[in-house]
């Protein structure tokens, strides 16, 4: 008998097998992007300390409110980690996608960020 793998399996393999190759600094953080069904989550992460410097997501209540599970929101998050990133001084990031394909709303996340002043 065949075992179905689930999408999330197979995302998480993927996810593993970039990990193996990408890694953040202090000097040059990982842009760490998780997708939900209702939201988008974006983190700049210093792998060598293990924490978490600049985090945004559409859960967080900030002045413009919209729903989380669409490409408008995306934006919105990349622009305000990018704009979180640069009153911390950082300006140059790895991008993570996090085992999802860099389409839809992970490139629109990616894009803003780009725009708002990041190089990856």
């Amino acid at each position: 008998m065949i075992k179905k793998t689930s999408k999330n399996e197979i995302r998480l393999r993927i996810h593993k097998r970039i990990r193996r190759k990408v890694a953040g600094s202090a000097e040059r953080p990982r842009l760490a992007v998780f997708r939900s069904v209702a939201h988008i989550y974006a983190q700049l992460i210093d792998d060598g300390a293990g924490k978490t410097l600049v985090a945004a997501s559409t859960v967080e209540k900030t002045e413009v409110r919209t729903a989380g599970g669409n490409v408008a929101a995306a934006k919105l998050v990349g622009k305000l980690v990018a704009e979180r990133a640069k009153e911390k001084g950082i300006q140059k990031v790895v991008f993570d996608r996090g085992g999802y394909l860099y389409h839809g709303r992970v490139k629109a996340l990616a894009d803003a960020a780009r725009e708002a002043g990041l190089e990856f």
